[in-house]
């Protein structure tokens, strides 16, 4: 009958297979248009042959789960090799690729260069009535290690009244010493004289701004004497903004030492009187933040060097007052793992 007739299979020709379907049936056009537009008929319903579909290795990729991906990587000599079918191969027909898959079964990947590297370290400095005490750690890190433990102290003396500490990346943090001691060399020859804590601090504003499109990785304190004798202690960010505070902290263990500074130093938010504390009593107060510094950051430890800067005054015969400045120093030892 007519409903039988309509439902008989027919044969399409496909390259190097026999497929049968029921859908579309082959003819004989008379005019090459018609002719072409079936031929391009049936060469879009090749693809959705289920047969030809799952021949696609993008197909068998996508269907694929990530224990059967990892079960059809190869390993030949060492090397990860995806196994890419090939016809002219001679090994399985598998060609061995290099080890990076391009993203293929894992995340895409990136190269990338960076001029900086952060070495870790902690500073501190607490500015007195007449004295200063400036902290740093000694020990020197890249990512999980430890490069050395004594010989990168962050303390750099620039002047008798100004001590610089620094702690970020130890080659621009040394490049930026040997900028201010230049300078601070030639001002001595032309002045004859000493430049002030706070001309050394606008100094240094200046020469971080200089190279503002390319900063110095450094995260700087300056602390020092200004010039009636009063500790003075000047915080910078990177490209040169500074200010005059009572105390500042840079560094990896940053975020540890300051909520102690504004509770001891400060007292902000505390009712009871603040009381003005010697330099013996700062220095155990520096002592007692670095070990708790050291208890939660792995970039500082080993030992910690303090440098206090004190002045006495005293009258001259012509009736000018004239500062003293003392310097000591001192090593504490810190944790060593």
């Amino acid at each position: 009958n007519n409903l039988s007739r309509s439902r008989t299979s027919h044969t399409v020709q496909f390259p190097n297979t026999r497929h049968t379907t029921n859908k579309h049936k082959t003819k004989k056009f008379d005019t090459p248009q018609l002719q072409q537009q079936q031929n391009n008929f049936t060469e879009k319903n090749k693809l959705k042959n289920p047969k030809q579909l799952k021949k696609n290795p993008i197909y068998q990729l996508n269907n694929m789960n990530t224990t059967q991906i990892l079960q059809s990587i190869e390993h030949t000599n060492g090397v990860t090799a995806l196994p890419i079918k090939h016809s002219e191969s001679l090994r399985g027909n598998t060609i061995t690729v290099d080890p990076i898959d391009h993203g293929v079964t894992q995340n895409p990947y990136s190269r990338a260069f960076s001029p900086y590297e952060f070495n870790g370290g902690t500073t501190l400095a607490v500015a007195g009535a007449n004295f200063c005490v400036v902290a740093g750690d000694t020990r020197l890190s890249s990512g999980y290690e430890i490069l050395t433990r004594d010989k990168a102290p962050k303390l750099h003396r620039l002047s008798k009244k100004a001590i610089l500490a620094s702690a970020g990346c130890k080659t621009d943090v040394d490049s930026l010493r040997s900028v201010l001691d230049i300078h601070l060399q030639m001002y001595r020859h032309n002045v004859k004289r000493e430049l002030s804590a706070s001309g050394i601090a606008q100094l240094l504003s200046n020469t971080l701004y200089q190279r503002r499109f390319f900063p110095y990785y450094a995260f700087n304190v300056l602390g020092g004497l200004d010039e009636e004798g009063k500790g003075c202690v000047f915080s910078y960010d990177a490209i040169g903004s500074f200010e005059r505070c009572p105390f500042s902290a840079s560094g990896s263990g940053q975020s540890f030492l300051i909520p102690l500074m504004d509770n001891l130093i400060t007292h902000k938010n505390r009712n009871d009187e603040n009381v003005e504390l010697s330099k013996e009593e700062v220095v155990e107060i520096v002592k007692d933040a670095f070990v708790t510094a050291g208890e939660r950051d792995i970039y500082t430890g080993d030992a910690v060097q303090i440098i206090v800067l004190s002045s006495s005054s005293s009258i001259g015969d012509d009736g000018k007052v004239s500062y003293e400045t003392a310097v000591e120093e001192e090593m504490f030892d810190l944790k060593k793992d």
